[in-house]
């Protein structure tokens, strides 16, 4: 419930900031369309903004562990006066509810009165005669109500009006059917519905009309000749006020508005400037109520299983493994060796008995390109604890050991566990016959130089016809098929230099074509040997190191990047050929221009 509170405040917050830069910078511009669209974003921003939230951490220190220290005399007399109080029902109001309750009422009226106010239109609308006119439908009513626009339908009373009148009302109406301000309206209602109990949000509504009468007012103006008697149209129309609500009406109260509007000189392109006032104050917004800050406390450091042995010449970390070591603990513990000490650890064949506890481990450890060490323990009985030694050397360099209850550095057995320790040099490997197979470098595309288009002199370029504006008359259609004929029949004399023209491209680019599919033929063949080579290079590196080796993980690690890297190459293969037919698409283009 505090949530929904905390949104409803800043979406509240966000109307205001954005009504009142409205209000007191833009409102007397003559830029309508950019208010129109400010107007509409501030209703959107109201509504995503209090969604975005910036979560920042803060790391603290972990507070110290303090013992519990119980005082026998404080809980001993604490239990004596709790045993004393006397359980009084209390009847509490829970405003919240309330304050819910009341914004329910609320919604549900509007959306009721929205509901009438659109049965009021269907009911004005049906069983009337609709003309079809271009992209409007023209409703002649009988009713006595104020003329609107409702998307597409604009609906009038012709006997109201003169014929001068009229075609000043429907030029008026015919702004808001094309610019679809009927969406604005609409957008605007639902917001008056939502946030019925907000003052700001009818003030809103009542700007965006009022800015749509704007520019519906300066468009009609444009095509009209006598701009004194639109403006004496609007006078009359004050008369009637009968409205359909959720439509654009010819009819406003604030008709001198209007006028002053109408008669006002076009504002200077720097006050186009005052639309990004808002973004310092968004910006504020922002930092003042979608920051929200979050303290962690550190990881306090593991004493138990990393340890540092201090007091000796050289500074060693012991990682230890014992037999209650879960799985997420031997993860961490090579994230750790990673991150810090720059250690690959691989932990592999890991069992555990009835109790949970480690019989059986193996631990693959390597710095580098350098010297791999791998540590094996199995059998039935809970291991002795061994782990990872890192010893810091004076120079700088680290020395890595696996150990368990001492140093080992051959193979032994310890009770009915086989401990065996085996050192293997990764370089020496990579250097021998064991050498993996090289992927083969794709083709390109030729490229060279192209033909030039034939000039052509524009000056006797015959010029193509025009479509007469009425399709349905047979007479200028007729006259208009014949130029047409007439305009095709001066093309052709253009046409052999093109063709031939188009010709040589066509054959330059079948040779590139040609040679391409057969490099391309050719890297393909390659790529099926390179796999065949990869397989068999698995293989064998399989059977002589086994499958658990550093080399033949490091080897499956190669083979994926060099299959990645073909992929990569095949995609940019594809982007390149789109790009050649996106290329000769533009070329015949320009041709066909010139």
């Amino acid at each position: 419930m505090e949530a929904l509170f905390i949104f409803i405040a800043k979406s509240s917050g966000l109307l205001v900031l954005f009504y009142c830069a409205y209000y007191f910078l833009l409102r007397k511009e003559t830029f309508f369309n950019s208010s129109r669209w400010f107007l509409l974003a501030g209703l959107v921003t109201s509504i995503i903004l209090p969604f975005l939230v910036y979560t920042q951490i803060v790391w603290i220190e972990p507070a110290p562990v303090q013992p519990m220290v119980t005082n026998t005399i404080s809980a001993l007399n604490y239990a004596q006066v709790s045993s004393q109080k006397i359980e009084k029902e209390t009847f509490e109001i829970n405003w919240n509810y309330i304050l819910l309750a009341i914004y329910g009422i609320g919604f549900l009226a509007l959306l009721i009165k929205f509901a009438i106010d659109f049965y009021s239109l269907s009911s004005v609308l049906k069983g009337k005669e609709v003309k079809q006119q271009a992209d409007f439908k023209f409703v002649d009513i009988k009713e006595n109500i104020a003329p609107f626009s409702y998307f597409d339908y604009i609906v009038y009373n012709s006997s109201m009006f003169t014929a001068s009148e009229l075609e000043n009302i429907i030029e008026h109406e015919k702004v808001h059917s094309d610019q679809n301000h009927t969406l604005d309206v609409l957008i605007s209602r639902v917001f008056c519905v939502l946030f019925w109990f907000n003052p700001i949000i009818w003030l809103y509504k009542k700007a965006i009309l009022q800015n749509l009468e704007f520019i519906a007012d300066n468009e009609a103006a444009k095509k009209i000749s006598d701009k004194k008697a639109y403006q004496y149209t609007l006078l009359k129309i004050t008369t009637h006020e009968s409205c359909v609500a959720i439509t654009n009406h010819f009819y406003q109260s604030l008709i001198k508005k209007r006028i002053v509007m109408l008669n006002k000189n076009q504002s200077k392109k720097r006050n186009y400037l005052k639309y990004y006032a808002i973004i310092p104050a968004l910006v504020a917004f922002v930092f003042l109520f979608q920051i929200k800050t979050i303290a962690q406390e550190k990881e306090r450091k593991e004493q138990n299983d990393i340890k540092e042995v201090t007091g000796k010449k050289d500074p060693v970390f012991v990682f230890k493994i014992h037999k209650n070591t879960t799985d997420q603990e031997l993860k961490e513990m090579a994230e750790k060796l990673k991150k810090n000490h720059d250690i690959d650890v691989v932990i592999s064949d890991v069992k555990r008995n009835a109790k949970k506890e480690l019989t059986a481990i193996k631990v693959d450890i390597q710095k580098g390109t350098g010297e791999a060490q791998s540590m094996q323990v199995e059998g039935d009985e809970a291991i002795k604890t061994c782990g990872i030694v890192v010893t810091l050397e004076n120079n700088g360099s680290k020395k890595i050991g696996l150990t368990t209850d001492g140093a080992i550095d051959k193979p032994m057995v310890i009770g009915n566990r086989v401990v065996e320790v085996r050192e293997t040099n990764v370089a020496d490997i990579n250097t021998g016959n064991l050498t993996p197979p090289t992927p083969p470098i794709p083709p390109v595309f030729p490229t060279g130089p192209m033909p030039q288009a034939p000039p052509v002199d524009m000056s006797k370029m015959p010029k193509p016809p025009v479509a007469p504006a009425d399709h349905k008359d047979k007479v200028a259609m007729a006259k208009f098929e014949k130029e047409i004929a007439e305009f095709e029949k001066k093309m052709e004399a253009f046409e052999p230099d093109m063709s031939a023209f188009e010709k040589q491209v066509d054959e330059i680019m079948s040779q590139r074509e040609a040679i391409f599919e057969k490099e391309m033929a050719k890297y393909e063949i390659a790529m099926e040997k390179f796999n065949v080579d990869m397989d068999k290079f698995t293989q064998e590196v399989e059977q002589k190191y086994g499958k658990d080796s550093k080399l033949y993980e490091v080897n499956m690690k190669q083979y994926d990047k060099d299959m990645r890297q073909y992929e990569i190459e095949m995609k940019h293969h594809e982007k390149e050929m789109k790009q050649h037919e996106k290329e000769l698409k533009k070329m015949e283009k320009e041709s066909r221009k010139s």
